[in-house]
């Protein structure tokens, strides 16, 4: 259907200047059971005391009473139910919110991934559907669900995050509102039957809410909320004050930039994340480079791995080059060079067999062909307690 045909679709909304786009408030926590989702409906009574026209787009109560309860008076849109594998799911209905068009929706669980059939694959992008049609958001989110965070979650906690969203939707939430409580405090929730069933809390005591786990939840949902403010204080200030920047840029300001090498193996993708985490506090750009060899065919795990690390770069809004050259050293320079680059980072190298132990190693040669650009080696994080092998 054309958006002329459809004046609620998000491509109609997009064609109408004055339409402004929704505000979106994100509640953000260290873990499940920390209170996103009753701080959410609270807001939404709040709201819709205040005259707003208020509805639930989706919520999960995940057996909760109390939550069930506090949803009580809200107007909630019904789900659509999608038909996979010979199931019946019951997912957020996107076309029905765009219809009733509200002026605030409760959106849970943001990082949610759709089942096959839906219009979008990810639940944030449904909801940049929602903002789009001018309509205010309020959704929910646990930290480790953010894509550049997925290594370390994963070496906190032993588990890894398969449903994850791309960092910038953070970024570009609105107000980020961090739902803060000790460790000790949640793991008394979720004791009492607050968070999970009787028979799942046993197993969760035991995985993933270790109280040493929590508390590194918590330190990192923290320091996300800070970086957060730090980067959007930054825009800020940079909108008000154009003059001065545009005088800053006439005198030659330069940014910083970061360059991380790369080869297509697996392991390439977390020093991809440990670099674009580097780049966020430096508030610079993020280049990928792998220099393949003149002729390289690829395997097809070694296709897979660089099909992975380009889909990476794409979620996390990064540039992935690929440049062919004999002289890894020369190609780097070169690349680093043209990009402007401040910052190099390397992985660890492989440990050197036969003649190649006489090899002045990468990163010195780097940096006798790059003075003045920093050359940071990154070490695996996951192999300091030996808990992968190589």
């Amino acid at each position: 259907m054309s958006s002329a045909a459809n004046p609620d679709s998000p491509a109609a909304a997009s064609a109408q200047p004055d339409r402004r786009r929704g505000h979106m408030r994100l509640f953000l926590g260290m873990a499940a059971g920390v209170g996103k989702t009753y701080r959410m409906l609270l807001e939404g009574h709040a709201e819709q005391e205040a005259g707003r026209d208020v509805v639930i787009g989706l919520l999960e109560t995940h057996g909760r009473p109390a939550t069930a309860r506090l949803a009580e008076g809200l107007p909630m849109v019904p789900r659509v139910r999608v038909s996979y594998r010979q199931a019946e799911l019951e997912e957020m209905d996107l076309q029905a919110i765009l219809r009733r068009a509200p002026e605030l929706c409760l959106v849970d669980e943001l990082a949610h991934t759709n089942a096959p059939g839906l219009e979008h694959v990810k639940r944030y992008e449904d909801v940049e559907d929602i903002l789009a049609a001018g309509i205010d958001v309020l959704s929910t989110l646990n930290v480790q669900h953010l894509e550049s965070l997925n290594d370390r979650i994963t070496e906190l906690s032993g588990i890894r995050v398969r449903e994850t969203i791309p960092d910038a939707i953070l970024g570009r939430a609105d107000e980020v509102v961090l739902i803060d409580i000790t460790p000790e405090a949640l793991l008394d929730r979720l004791r009492a039957g607050n968070v999970y069933p009787l028979e799942r809390i046993d197993a969760a005591l035991n995985n993933f809410f270790r109280i040493e786990n929590l508390a590194a939840l918590r330190e990192i949902a923290l320091r996300q909320v800070a970086e957060e403010i730090g980067a959007k204080r930054l825009t800020t200030e940079l909108v008000g004050s154009r003059e001065e920047s545009l005088a800053s840029d006439a005198a030659g300001a330069v940014g910083e930039r970061l360059l991380a090498l790369v080869e297509p193996y697996p392991g390439a993708q977390r020093l991809v994340r440990r670099a674009w985490r580097s780049a966020q506090r430096l508030g610079a750009d993020l280049d990928l480079l792998w220099v393949r060899g003149p002729g390289q065919t690829l395997s097809d795990d070694h296709q897979r791995s660089l099909a992975a690390l380009q889909q990476l770069a794409s979620v996390l809004g990064a540039t992935m080059l690929v440049e062919e050259s004999d002289d890894v050293t020369a190609k780097v320079a070169e690349v680093a060079s043209r990009r402007g680059s401040t910052y190099i980072v390397i992985g660890r190298s492989r440990p050197a067999r036969g003649v190649a132990r006489l090899r002045v190693p990468l990163a010195q040669r780097l940096m006798e062909q790059l003075p003045g650009v920093d050359v940071r080696i990154v070490a695996d994080r996951s192999q300091r307690h030996g808990s992968e092998k190589p």
